[in-house]
């Protein structure tokens, strides 16, 4: 009896082993797509919020928000992959000023603070909304044809899509905080070479700063802070190099870098070439006008998680700073000499990163020495005279004492 027990399980087992396994994986990736969703009513929900609130919408935005959840960017055509970049530029470029304009005209408040600000909610909203649509779509297939090899995939690929999901629902929360990002810590570095400096705007969102180190004259770019934006690096260098003539003896860009599992957060990495993420274009610019003036491309990155590059910038991230300016200086002072230029590149999203010497509430005069755990405190400093607390102590990163 025993056998005949065993040998009718055995065969029960091989004939419903498949629908078992999909039943299991559908069950796993359901809870997952739950969480998306829940996530991704949330990002629309705090976006909506922002722009009721802080943006000052006159109407209810949440229609032109829904509108905006959908909308798509049609790539070129890459058959011909000559002279792609261009294209690829021009669509981007197209679509953020559309973004840009959009938000304009959803928004009463016309900082740019504020726009900016939206635009990154909104993209993050989005970009929530496509990752739940996606893998919904696969799941509803999956399931429709009951095909384990496509569920066993996207099953396999749920965690890491659920951690990318959890960074952007925290990066909603950290521009709505007005807290600097971890990829910002090349532009907190960039504007410590730029305190007490004039910059002036020679890209779109991008910043010029001229300072001089051990004989060495110091052309430094960076996003212009506050707003949320990256800037056009790629534009702004070109700029500097084809426009005004200036010719530099090395590029030094700084960045932050994804990390594997096992480094540590703010561990600093050399190297060369051109340290940018992003789509492309402003990396094939930099390494074009590069490679045109045979100018010398060195790198420094700073380690980190894609949460910790998106959410508020993490303590560990904050102190690396001291410690490139010291790799930053030894590089200077070891690939130029003295009357050279060089160039200077500091890489991320500039939020809530930027010169000031006064509160912005009162206009209160003041001067702040830079300290690195202000990036993770939830109110950071009052204002001496009329208690603002608008993370006073975050904002004046750029006090921060000048490169010796």
């Amino acid at each position: 009896m025993f056998y005949v027990v065993s040998l009718l399980v055995f065969v029960a087992y091989g004939l419903y082993a498949p629908r078992i396994q999909v039943w299991f994986a559908l069950n796993e990736i359901g809870r997952g797509l739950t969480r998306l969703k829940v996530m991704k009513d949330k990002a629309r929900k705090e976006t909506i919020d922002y722009l009721t609130t802080t943006g000052k919408a006159p109407g209810d935005p949440t229609e032109r928000v829904d509108q905006f959840l959908d909308y798509i960017t049609i790539m070129p055509v890459d058959i011909d992959p000559n002279g792609i970049v261009g294209k690829i530029d021009h669509v981007v470029t197209t679509r953020d000023d559309r973004v840009r304009q959009e938000v304009g005209t959803i928004v009463g408040d016309k900082n740019p603070v504020t726009v900016s600000v939206s635009e990154n909610l909104l993209e993050a909203a989005t970009a929530l909304n496509t990752i739940h649509k996606i893998v919904r779509h696969f799941y509803l297939l999956g399931k429709k044809t009951n095909s384990y090899f496509m569920l066993v995939q996207l099953q396999m690929l749920m965690p890491m899509i659920i951690q990318e999901a959890d960074a952007l629902v925290s990066a909603v929360d950290t521009f709505k905080l007005a807290q600097p990002l971890g990829d910002g810590i090349g532009a907190v570095i960039a504007s410590r070479y730029m305190v007490g400096r004039e910059k002036r705007t020679i890209a779109k969102d991008t910043v010029l700063a001229v300072n001089e180190y051990k004989g060495r004259k110091l052309y430094v770019v960076k996003a212009e802070g506050p707003m949320a934006y990256v800037g056009q690096p790629g534009v702004g260098i070109r700029h500097v190099i084809e426009e005004m003539g200036v010719k530099p003896s090395a590029i030094i860009m700084i960045d932050a870098a994804l990390k594997l599992e096992g480094e540590k957060t703010g561990e600093i990495a050399e190297g060369v070439g051109a340290a940018i993420g992003g789509i492309g274009v402003e990396k094939y610019q930099i390494e074009e006008v590069a490679a045109k003036h045979k100018i010398p491309i060195y790198a420094v990155l700073v380690k980190q998680s894609i949460l910790e590059a998106i959410t508020a910038m993490r303590k560990e991230i904050a102190e690396a700073s001291d410690k490139v300016m010291t790799l930053l200086n030894r590089v200077i002072e070891e690939k130029t000499k003295e009357g050279d230029d060089v160039l200077i590149a500091g890489i991320g999203n500039t939020h809530t990163v930027f010169t000031i010497e006064e509160c912005p509430v009162c206009g209160q005069k003041t001067k702040r020495e830079f300290q690195a755990g202000d990036y993770i405190t939830k109110d950071g400093a009052k204002c001496t005279k009329c208690a603002n607390q608008t993370r006073i102590s975050l904002i004046y990163a750029e006090t921060a004492k000048p490169p010796k």
